[in-house]
């Protein structure tokens, strides 16, 4: 069977590819990156482009029995916009399967390998940018996606800012926390490369630009200020 999988450089379409390959189908992955793509395989071939793009989805569309679509749900407008250009170009070949994936969930656990992520105390996660897992706390939620991100173990020492921004292209308003910290311990491992190129230590005054700091507090960052951190627990407006 010939596969087209988009969404193949994720940590769940490179899984598919993968499987696929070990079964011997032969795969096609569209992807952004090829330089991303791990897999050498004979049966594996991989095209440059953009699922947003309709010409590179005819491109790579053509000649495949079945799509799997692993493409990234996080916080984006990519899955809503690429399935109309998805489905019109398999009506054109006169592909009539698919099949999608819009979750993780299924994963093994990163805390705990013998068990998937749903039946651990992991529940799902957005790509790069953190959340928090459920009954997880702010706090809890920053000192995990650390860990899970760079190998590093960390304490918090209270909140450095609270901003916000306006995401018009996918209507999103959005609240940044940033927390002050100190290494306690782990080292640097970037455990999911296809999400993460690069783990580096900057310049504190440089930092400030990658948090977006404005001009007029430029050397806040060295100021040592904190606010604090109150968790005020469970209320319940019924009692």
């Amino acid at each position: 069977m010939h596969i087209l999988i988009l969404g193949a450089t994720g940590r769940v379409g490179s899984h598919i590819a993968a499987h696929a390959l070990k079964d011997r189908h032969h795969v096609t992955a569209l992807v952004r990156h090829p330089e991303k793509i791990r897999a050498h395989d004979r049966n594996l071939t991989v095209i440059q482009g953009d699922v947003l793009n309709q010409g590179d989805i005819v491109r790579a569309i053509h000649g495949v029995d079945v799509v799997i679509s692993a493409l990234n749900t996080d916080g984006t407008t990519t899955l809503s916009e690429s399935m109309p250009l998805i489905i019109e170009a398999m009506h054109n070949e006169g592909i009539q399967r698919i099949i999608t994936v819009g979750t993780a969930g299924i994963l093994q656990s990163r805390s705990f390998p013998n068990v998937l992520r749903y039946q651990s105390s992991e529940s799902r996660r957005k790509s790069t940018r953190a959340a928090e897992e459920q009954g997880e706390t702010l706090e809890e939620a920053a000192i995990r996606e650390v860990k899970e991100e760079t190998g590093l173990e960390v304490e918090l020492n209270g909140i450095f800012s609270v901003s916000e921004a306006f995401f018009e292209d996918r209507s999103h308003h959005t609240i940044f926390f940033t927390f002050r910290g100190n290494i306690v311990g782990g080292e640097i491992n970037i455990s999911f490369p296809e999400e993460i190129e690069e783990v580096t230590w900057i310049e504190a005054r440089r930092a400030e630009k990658y948090i977006h700091i404005p001009s007029e507090l430029m050397g806040l960052i060295t100021s040592k200020s904190t606010a604090p951190y109150i968790l005020r627990g469970t209320i319940n407006h019924n009692t």
